[in-house]
């Protein structure tokens, strides 16, 4: 059997190596790769003190370790305005060198009158454009010349010039250079093509695999995906069905029914199965609000059941194209904010309650050594009572601590969870595959400390790996206030899912030995 340590060790030697690793891809990208390296540092330097001083020896406490994730955030954020500035001086610079190669090419042209004298060289760029022009168009089958030739329209040098044309599905790929800010030049681009056909296609401007500005434009009807078909629809119902029942049993296990016997024993379960959905209800609210906001179309909730935890929550597709990261990153922090603050507020009046003498349920105290955020909540409440055996908590305690661990579950940074779109969201396409690989890994490890792990990956792996599809506007960044949010969440995930150790619990006062129960 591996031990406990073994898990810290191995996030330190991972981490460790993927920085570095980091680094030697980083320096062929110059200043921005170098920068981007260092927001992952500034990122990642919380956890690798954290757990390089746990391989050590050294316990830091709570408070230690809020105050280094604070100075992370400070510096993650004031990396990021150095990125943006340094992305913005060469973005100035290129576009003054297509200036002066434009300029060049103006002034070889001769200034004769006839028409073949006034075409422009054969090597330049803008004869290399007009050449493909004519040739390409032949290669579009799907997309209809006509509405090929209004798009190409659309471009121009004061906002993106288009040096190839690539078909793609049933639109096509413009490679190119952007000329100004990505969402400024996304909105005069998207106007354009709307004002000469319509609401016929959508325009995607996202970054290609060379890292640089890239603009798709696909038909209105491949860009939309129908989530809601009556086999979907049926499967949601089921899901439905065997959520309640695994809330209903849970309930009833807190309510002191190990094995229900007869049916109307269902009902002692109702008022937990209540709360739970309310909190289930509470997210799936929050996101539609969001979801409404930015008029992005979703499919209806798939329930997860969870004979542990009554349920895993729910996941909802996103069947429309989203407008831009920052829609995507609302989209999945408000469930996370709504859920998580109802679920805490539960947890307090618990532990409140039980500590006045409330409580109706014995557990062992050495349960609370199964999460940072519980246990550090519990020494709060109940103080030197955690050095008994057994201790009485209220079912608030249940829930409130059940819908945080739904939450933070939720919140891990992994494909079309909450936390993988919030990566996503803040620091791209590239970033969040990383980390849903990372994650994955991580809970195939945990599956050693809490087979949960395995069963949670196996959903994660199945259902939701993938990322959410390009965005029309995914070069636009987030601000800094949402960036810091998006790290305090992930913070939030890591706290409520991390066990507290032996070493730690023993400080605290928890349990009245050391490990946790199986």
């Amino acid at each position: 059997m591996i031990s406990t340590p073994l898990l810290p060790i191995a996030v330190f030697i991972l981490t460790l190596a993927l920085l570095g690793w980091g680094y030697f891809r980083s320096r062929k990208f110059g200043k921005l790769g170098l920068l981007s390296w260092l927001q992952f540092v500034a990122l990642m330097s919380p956890w690798l003190v954290y757990f390089g001083l746990f391989v050590s020896g050294v316990f830091i406490n709570f408070t230690t370790l809020l105050f280094l994730l604070l100075s992370s955030t400070i510096a993650y954020v004031a990396i990021s305005n150095q990125l943006r500035k340094a992305a913005a001086e060469e973005r100035s610079t290129i576009e003054q060198k297509l200036k002066q190669d434009l300029d060049a090419t103006a002034s070889d042209r001769p200034n004769s009158p006839d028409n073949s004298t006034n075409k422009p060289p054969v090597n330049s760029p803008i004869a290399v454009a007009m050449s493909q022009g004519k040739t390409q168009l032949k290669m579009f089958k799907a997309l209809p010349a006509e509405d090929m030739k209004l798009i190409q329209g659309i471009f121009g040098i004061e906002t993106y010039y288009v040096t190839e044309t690539i078909p793609y599905q049933e639109g096509a790929i413009f490679k190119g250079n952007l000329r100004g800010e990505p969402d400024v030049v996304h909105d005069r681009l998207t106007k354009s093509l709307r004002d000469r056909l319509s609401d016929k296609y959508n325009l995607f401007l996202v970054e290609g695999q060379d890292r640089k500005p890239v603009v798709i434009v696909l038909p209105s009807r491949v860009s939309n995906v129908d989530n809601n078909t009556i086999p979907q629809r049926v499967l949601i119902a089921v899901l439905i069905v065997a959520n309640g029942y695994t809330a209903l049993n849970l309930g009833a296990l807190v309510a002191g029914i190990p094995v229900v016997q007869e049916p109307q024993q269902y009902l002692v379960g109702l008022p937990f199965a209540i709360g739970l959905g309310a909190i289930l209800a509470v997210r799936e609210l929050a996101m539609r609000l969001m979801a409404k906001k930015y008029k992005v179309n979703m499919s209806l909730p798939f329930l997860l059941p969870s004979s542990q935890l009554g349920s895993f929550g729910a996941f909802s597709r996103i069947s429309s194209p989203l407008p831009h990261r920052l829609s995507l990153f609302d989209i999945a922090i408000a469930p996370a904010l709504a859920s998580g603050l109802l679920s805490l507020i539960m947890l307090l009046i618990g532990l409140r309650l039980s500590a006045i003498g409330m409580g109706s349920i014995d557990i062992p105290s050495q349960i609370f050594q199964a999460s940072v955020l519980a246990g550090t909540l519990a020494k709060l409440f109940f103080g030197d009572a955690l050095h008994t055996s057994f201790i009485s908590i209220h079912p608030l305690v249940v829930l409130g601590w059940l819908g945080s661990a739904i939450t933070a579950l939720n919140l891990m940074p992994a494909g079309q969870l909450d936390g993988g779109r919030i990566v996503q969201s803040i620091y791209g396409r590239r970033t969040a595959s990383w980390t849903t690989v990372l994650t994955l890994i991580f809970l195939v490890i945990a599956t050693v400390i809490n087979p949960l792990a395995l069963y949670w990956g196996g959903i994660v792996l199945i259902l939701l790996r993938d990322l959410e599809r390009p965005m029309l506007n995914e070069l636009s960044e987030l601000d800094g206030d949402r960036e810091a949010l998006g790290v305090v969440a992930l913070f939030w995930m890591v706290i409520t899912l991390l066990p507290l150790t032996s070493g730690v619990a023993e400080r605290l006062g928890i349990g009245s030995g050391g490990g946790l129960l199986p």
